[in-house]
């Protein structure tokens, strides 16, 4: 009788499993691995132009409100930080001070949410007392969300 009983684990299971990551970031994953590969085959100088290239064609493929905002977004950056180098990272538009990236733009098609995102990592000199923020929701730009993110990009970067 022991061969035709189930354990009390198989009866509740679920088809629900855990895989690991997403097929969305498995895509970023690989679109990362490209990127790296690409830079490595470009030299120095034509690294900078190389790289603005991409990220403008990377914009130019977004849907209308993610390319208007990541368009934007991209002319606030260069404007308020020219310092920082464009370049693709998991396949967002980021911008980057000595290799490291310091900001980056989400598009909200790429991980299906509902609002694209502008993001800063540990790079970025935004340190307020013992919690900031570091992701900004964003579905359009106001001239006040514009004066405020060129603030914000500017203090990262000092």
């Amino acid at each position: 009788m022991k061969g035709s009983q189930m354990s009390a684990k198989n009866t509740n299971a679920t088809d629900e499993h855990y895989d690991g990551f997403t097929d969305d970031e498995r895509d970023a994953m690989k679109e990362r691995a490209q990127e790296l590969k690409a830079a490595a085959r470009r030299g120095p100088r034509a690294a900078k132009a190389g790289a603005e290239s991409e990220v403008l064609a990377k914009i130019a493929e977004m849907p209308d409100t993610d390319r208007t905002l990541a368009e934007r977004l991209h002319a606030i950056v260069k404007a308020g930080a020219p310092d920082l180098a464009p370049k693709l990272w998991y396949g967002m538009p980021a911008y980057a001070k000595n290799g490291k990236v310091v900001c980056f733009f989400q598009s909200a098609q790429k991980f299906k949410t509902r609002y694209a995102t502008l993001g800063f990592s540990d790079q970025a000199n935004l340190d307020e007392g013992t919690m900031w923020p570091i992701a900004f929701a964003l579905t359009e730009l106001t001239a006040a969300d514009e004066a405020r993110i060129g603030a914000l990009i500017r203090k990262a970067v000092n």
